[in-house]
Formats: C-alpha cells, sequence, structure tokens
C-alpha cells in the first residue's frame, strides 16, 4: 500500500510539474511570440520603407519601357514604310535607268541627245537670239555635216561637231567587277580618241572660209570625257595637235557666253553714233527746256512782287475801313489778313554755276 501511495503522489507531482512547465512554456513562448511579432513588424516596416524607392524606380522603368517599346513598333512600322518606299523607288529608278541605257545603245537617240544639249547649251548661253548658231549645216558638195556653227562678230565661224561614244562607258557602268569595269573605260577612252581622228580627217577649217583652224568636238557630258582622261591622260593634248578642242558642257557654255559678250559689244559699237546723236539731241532740248524754265522764274518772281504789294495795299487801306464797321456795333466776322511771300525764287544755272 506505501508504494501505492508513493507511486499515486509521485504520479500527481509529475503532472503537477508538467502543468507548471506547460504554462510556463505557454507564457514564455507568448511573450516571446510577441516581442518577436513587434519586432518583426519593425523589421517589415524598414524592409519596406526600404524596397518602396526601389519598386517606384522599377515601376517608373517599366513604363518607361512599354513607352520606348510602344516608341520603337511605331519608328519600325514607319521605317518599314519609308524602306518599302526606298525598294519601290529604286526598282523603278534602276527600270528607268535599264530603259536609259538601251536607249543611248541606238546610235539616232544618242545623235539627237547631242543635238539637243547644244541646243540647250546656247539657249543658256544667249546665242539663239539673232540666229548666232546653226544646227546641220551642210556644205555646197553636201559632204560635210557639222552639227552647229557658231557665227562671231568678226564674221568668223567657229565648227561644233558633237560626238557620243558611250557604249563602251554603258557597258563600264553596268560591269560586274573592277577588271571588267576597267577594260571597258579604256575601250571607251580609245574610241573618243577614234572619234578625234576621224573628225581631224574631215579638216572642217578648209571647208568653212572664215572657221578658224580648230574644232570643237562636243562631248555631252562631263563625266565621258573625265572617265576617258582618266584612262588616257595624253588624249587631250594629243586632240589639241590635230587640231581638235574637246569640249563639255561646262566649257562649250562657257565659251558660247563669251561670243555673246562680243556680240553685245559689236552692237554697242554699231549704236555709238545712234547713241551720240541722240545725246546732243537730248542736249539741245535740255537747253530749250532751261530756258523756258529761267522765263517762268522770271514771270513768279514778278507775280510774287505784284502780290506783295496787293496785300500792303489790303493792310493799309482796306482793312482800317472794315474795322470801323465793328466799332459800329456791326457783327461781322474778322478779316484775315492775307501773308505775303518772303521766300524767293531760285533761278536755273548755266554750265558754268551762274544765275540766268
Amino acid at each position: 500500500e506505501l508504494e501505492t501511495t508513493f507511486s499515486s503522489l509521485s504520479t500527481k507531482a509529475l503532472h503537477a510539474n508538467n502543468q507548471a512547465f506547460i504554462q510556463l512554456a505557454e507564457q514564455t513562448l507568448k511573450r516571446l511570440h510577441s516581442e518577436t511579432k513587434g519586432q518583426l513588424d519593425q523589421k517589415e516596416k524598414a524592409v519596406e520603407n526600404l524596397i518602396k524607392p526601389i519598386k517606384e524606380a522599377l515601376e517608373k522603368t517599366e513604363s518607361q519601357i512599354h513607352s520606348i517599346e510602344k516608341e520603337r513598333k511605331e519608328a519600325y512600322g514607319s521605317l518599314r514604310q519609308y524602306l518599302d518606299s526606298m525598294i519601290k523607288t529604286q526598282e523603278l529608278l534602276q527600270g528607268e535607268t535599264r530603259n536609259l541605257v538601251q536607249a543611248l545603245r541606238r546610235p539616232e537617240v544618242r545623235g539627237q541627245w547631242g543635238e539637243m544639249t547644244l541646243k540647250r547649251l546656247a539657249e543658256l548661253a544667249g546665242m539663239v537670239q539673232h540666229c548666232d548658231f546653226f544646227e546641220q549645216e551642210t556644205t555646197a558638195d553636201g559632204t560635210i555635216r557639222p552639227d552647229m556653227i557658231v557665227r562671231m562678230p568678226d564674221r568668223r565661224e567657229i565648227v561644233v561637231d558633237a560626238k557620243t561614244p558611250l557604249d563602251a562607258y554603258l557597258s563600264a557602268v553596268e560591269a560586274r567587277d573592277d577588271v571588267e569595269r576597267k577594260a571597258f573605260l579604256e575601250r571607251h577612252a580609245a574610241n573618243v580618241r577614234k572619234r578625234v581622228r576621224e573628225l581631224a580627217s574631215k579638216a572642217y577649217w578648209n571647208q568653212f572660209n572664215n572657221a578658224p583652224d580648230f574644232v570643237i568636238l562636243f562631248i555631252p557630258g562631263d563625266q565621258f570625257l573625265s572617265s576617258a582622261l582618266d584612262q588616257d591622260p595624253k588624249l587631250l593634248e594629243d586632240a589639241m595637235q590635230q587640231q581638235i578642242v574637246l569640249t563639255t558642257p561646262t566649257s562649250l557654255v562657257a565659251l558660247l557666253r563669251a561670243v555673246a559678250y562680243g556680240w553685245r559689244q559689236e552692237a554697242l559699237a554699231a549704236n555709238a553714233d545712234k547713241i551720240r546723236e541722240v545725246g546732243v539731241d537730248l542736249y539741245r532740248r535740255l537747253g530749250v527746256f532751261a530756258d523756258h524754265l529761267s522765263k517762268l522764274g522770271r514771270s513768279l518772281d514778278g507775280a510774287v512782287g505784284n502780290f506783295n504789294k496787293a496785300v500792303g495795299s489790303f493792310e493799309a487801306k482796306v482793312v482800317p475801313g472794315a474795322r470801323k464797321f465793328t466799332e459800329l456795333g456791326v457783327e461781322a466776322q474778322p478779316l484775315e489778313t492775307p501773308v505775303q511771300i518772303e521766300k524767293g525764287l531760285r533761278q536755273p544755272t548755266n554750265q558754268e554755276g551762274e544765275d540766268k
């Protein structure tokens, strides 16, 4: 029984201790939980305060990224439309270039182009008026046919022949590599040199009596001549030795303008006598006019003197009598006294600066 009682008491004591321990543990845990929760809330707020600017910056960055992406899409769309337009324009340009190249490969088209260019340059230089140039002129035997003759004031004539050796040049433009392009350009230079020899053999300066001892070979494009000179630097010098002057639109229009200036000077010289006669007649008419003007001035001077005398008589004899009416009580508007003219008239002067 003692053992049973001891066991029962031990069990009760152990249970009581366990209950006390559990209560103490629960209280401690509650206290720790309360303290930890407070610290956790503070740390959470601190972290939130720390993260808030980063969050705002990320949101702003995201907004900017969306805006940039929107602008990029719009810009890409515009760029795409622009590129499509450029591609279509390039294709159209390539087609027109092919048509132009094909047309320029035909000799009759090149000839018409050269003649049109000559006429246009003559218009720019002011040489169309007074028939200062003539296209497609033929000599008496009908064998010589330059493209244009420029008439000069001294009855001299400059013969111009247009040449368009473009087959090799056009092939060089369409060449697939530099080696092939160089070969075509060398052939182009050889073709220009051949045209120089052909034109020199015609000896236009012997067919036209008033022509100087040279002929102008006109190439309707500066790039055509410069490409030939790049391959054949002595081409220009050799042509001059054969009495052939190579020209392009730039140099020919300068020459035509110089000739046009000579025509203007010729017209002034031809009209010099007429200008002198007109000047003498104008001087005589100015003399007659000056004489009439002097007479008019003298007449005006006499009129001013008579006017001043009339004003003096009006002040001395009329005004005093009129004032008596107002003294007698007659209501009347006061008389306004005219003012005498005191400024003298300027007389015309003769050639020596003296008054006439």
